[in-house]
């Protein structure tokens, strides 16, 4: 008993204070608030340490490969996982909403009135495909790499700074040193800020438990209720296959023994970018290796997010519902499909917020006015917690996956003696 009390103590101070926080929520409901600025603290000082992180894991970690075939073999394993992945979770959304109408199309206009009043200024940028695809990939001046705003454009920098110290061989060996001392550094940070975790999360979730729903019409609570219970149905049952094809029951048993941390961040900041820390941690513990989990979770929080593709489904049919689009054929499906695919690759890995991009996208993809942008925004908004939750999970989920590919049964073998 007390070896379990021990192997789950961080676990279970964290479980407690989300719980103390829920109950303050629901005690206090709106007063709740009060507590948002100690959440914001813990939420801030990891985003803080997101860009070094970024930099260093994923840098250090390709310098670690000794072999050059190494490196293409885990790049292309996780591209080919992601997008086996992410073609699942865009049909799950698509049958779990096909067959449901989210809202009635009488219920239009009600609606739209009720958003008018809030309805956010958006900048519509008149760039093409072209120029936004180099815009999410690249950046015109250096200090823009050090931004949130930009982690595609630094994930793939850093990509290319890890190849570059390999090629150089010996004659790098001072700066891949100073590379992996800054990285340990780092970790080290990121300790001294988890010791904050119980008193942020907590703070966080009372915040908003006293918040969450109470403005939200019909329409969007059966939205929400579905999508939440999809997401425990992806999270449990989906994610738990992923675990036993990567590692059989013993994969099985680190996945459930480990995921807890990561879903409780994820749950408490409904941030990608803010769990990075916590589930780099959580996959090297279910036995990943350390080069294979620090680049598959960085690369997964911008290029891979469950949560977010079932989202832009449940966004887009709530869309089809309420204006009455049919989608009769397949190549009509196989459209959304494809769109809820590309808007997933425009959502930053930050709090509510981070689909703007993506859902401008939608609507001009499937032809509806920018008028109900404030309708997705409040989709996103009751959905993000969820949504959150299958971003983290589903990257601890393929970072197993790739291990399994890429090193073999071995992967397992070890963390199981």
């Amino acid at each position: 008993m007390k070896k379990i009390l021990l192997n789950y103590k961080s676990t279970i101070i964290l479980i407690a204070a989300i719980i103390v926080g829920a109950i303050i929520g629901v005690i206090f409901q709106e007063k709740a608030a009060v507590l948002k600025p100690l959440g914001d603290i813990f939420l801030n000082l990891l985003l803080v340490v997101i860009i070094p992180l970024i930099f260093l894991t994923i840098t250090t970690s390709i310098t670690k490969m000794k072999s050059p075939k190494r490196i293409g073999k885990i790049m292309a394993t996780i591209i080919g996982v992601f997008l086996i992945t992410s073609l699942i979770a865009v049909i799950v959304g698509f049958l779990s909403t096909n067959f449901v109408d989210l809202v009635r199309p009488e219920d239009g206009e009600i609606i739209k009135q009720v958003l008018q009043e809030e309805s956010p200024k958006v900048q519509e940028e008149n760039l093409t495909i072209a120029d936004r695809t180099v815009k999410l990939l690249t950046v015109n001046d250096f200090s823009k790499l050090l931004s949130n705003d930009n982690i595609i454009a630094l994930l793939i920098f850093s990509i290319i700074c890890g190849i570059a110290i390999n090629m150089a061989g010996e004659k790098a060996k001072p700066v891949k040193d100073l590379l992996n001392s800054a990285n340990m550094v780092v970790e080290n940070i990121i300790k001294i800020i988890m010791y904050y975790a119980p008193i942020g999360l907590g703070s966080y979730f009372a915040t908003l438990v006293g918040t969450f729903g109470a403005t939200i019409a019909v329409g969007y609570l059966k939205t929400f209720v579905i999508y939440t219970i999809v997401a425990i149905f992806f999270y449990a049952v989906i994610y738990s296959i992923y675990a036993f094809i990567a590692g059989g029951k013993i994969g099985l048993k680190l996945f459930w023994k480990n995921v807890l941390p990561s879903t409780l961040t994820a749950i408490a900041t409904c941030s990608s970018a803010a769990c990075i820390p916590v589930n780099v941690e959580c996959s090297k513990k279910m036995g990943v290796p350390a080069d294979i989990a620090e680049t598959t979770i960085p690369l997964g929080t911008s290029f891979h997010k469950d949560g977010s593709i079932i989202g832009s489904m449940f966004k887009i049919m709530f869309l089809v519902c309420l204006f009455g689009t049919n989608l009769g054929t397949p190549a009509e499906i196989m459209g959304v499909l494809g769109i809820a695919l590309l808007a997933n690759l425009l959502i930053t890995a930050v709090p509510i917020g981070g689909g703007t991009i993506s859902e401008m996208l939608i609507l001009t993809m499937m032809g509806y006015p920018v008028a109900a942008l404030p309708i997705l925004t409040i989709i996103a908004t009751i959905i993000d917690v969820p949504a959150t939750m299958l971003n983290v999970v589903g990257d601890t989920a393929s970072s197993m996956v790739v291990a399994r590919i890429v090193d073999g049964r071995k992967w397992i073998k070890s963390e199981e003696k």
